[in-house]
């Protein structure tokens, strides 16, 4: 069984979208979680009233993104927990394509889908996501016309978990998304902890979900996490002996970030990053003591060929 695992909030002008897509599947037999997370603008009562044959989990208060999808998985009953962003449109035979893939791979513990940008339908945001030998993600094919030029899964690191599948029995051994880095960068965690301990990523080019970028969520408060997240993951996830190999990468990316936001500092956004970027600093010492938490079960030449060196 396939469990949809939608966290929602303030979301009542994107939902209609999304659940109508899932209502045209072209498999059936899933369920679809939403859970909502502390909405005040009528979500709950549109989906009570139009929607009754989903299961809402409703949260008294905002807990963010990981915190409330971790609550719609252990509540979800599925042995494939796929993860949806309120903010998409799937295509018909998205669950189908994506449920496939994973079949078509014993080894893998999760699978990536092909994203489109919403309103540029033949653009892509993400054909699976990549990991830099310096440590940055970032998104295959971002902005991209699609012409078939992501079609295989060369340099798939992990799935991006605004339209993503993973294992139930992958997730009860590797854990769930960590709730202490609340929204952004969560799935690049998860992916490194399920790549070390030597889980597999499959992608499925003809699962297409339409994506409304940051529709959620986006400005300084993207800047702000994202960064700072970014740099727990690489203290807590990145192997020691490629911090020895890569070091000079790694922290000449994050000085690049610096120099970008500080000829912007006058915007919101590079001013989030810089506070991002000396949060993620002053974190290192307690994610650097997380390190002994995460399951290595491959060497790290493995790691380091399946990063992207360009």
């Amino acid at each position: 069984m396939i469990s949809v695992i939608i966290p929602n909030w303030n979301g009542i002008r994107l939902l209609p979208t999304c659940l109508d897509a899932l209502r045209r599947q072209t498999l059936h037999g899933f369920e679809t979680i939403v859970v909502d997370d502390g909405s005040t603008d009528g979500s709950r009562e549109l989906l009570a009233r139009d929607y009754p044959e989903i299961r809402v989990i409703a949260l008294p208060t905002h807990r963010g993104f990981a915190p409330a999808t971790n609550e719609g998985i252990r509540a979800a009953r599925g042995e494939i927990v796929v993860l949806l962003n309120n903010d998409t449109e799937a295509d018909p035979r998205w669950l189908e394509e994506l449920s496939a893939a994973l079949a078509a791979d014993p080894k893998a513990g999760m699978a990536a889908t092909k994203l489109r940008l919403f309103d540029r339908r033949n653009h892509l945001h993400s054909a699976g996501d990549y990991c830099r030998i310096n440590g940055l993600p970032g998104n295959r094919g971002v902005w991209e016309e699609d012409c078939g030029q992501y079609d295989d899964s060369s340099g798939v690191f992990a799935p991006c978990a605004a339209a993503a599948a993973y294992r139930r029995t992958m997730l009860d051994e590797i854990g769930l998304l960590d709730e202490a880095l609340g929204s952004y960068c969560e799935d690049v965690d998860l992916g490194w902890r399920a790549r070390l301990a030597g889980y597999a990523c499959a992608y499925a080019p003809r699962a297409i979900v339409y994506h409304q970028v940051s529709a959620t969520g986006g400005g300084r408060i993207a800047s702000y996490y994202g960064r700072r997240n970014l740099i727990f993951v690489l203290a807590r996830d990145y192997p020691a002996a490629l911090w020895k190999k890569y070091w000079r990468q790694v922290i000449r990316a994050q000085l690049e970030i610096t120099g970008k936001a500080l000829k912007s500092w006058r915007g919101e956004a590079a001013r989030a990053t810089l506070r991002g970027q000396i949060a993620g600093l002053l974190g290192l010492p307690r994610w650097l003591q997380r390190r002994g938490e995460v399951l290595r079960r491959v060497t790290d030449a493995e790691i380091e060929a399946a990063l992207v060196r360009e």
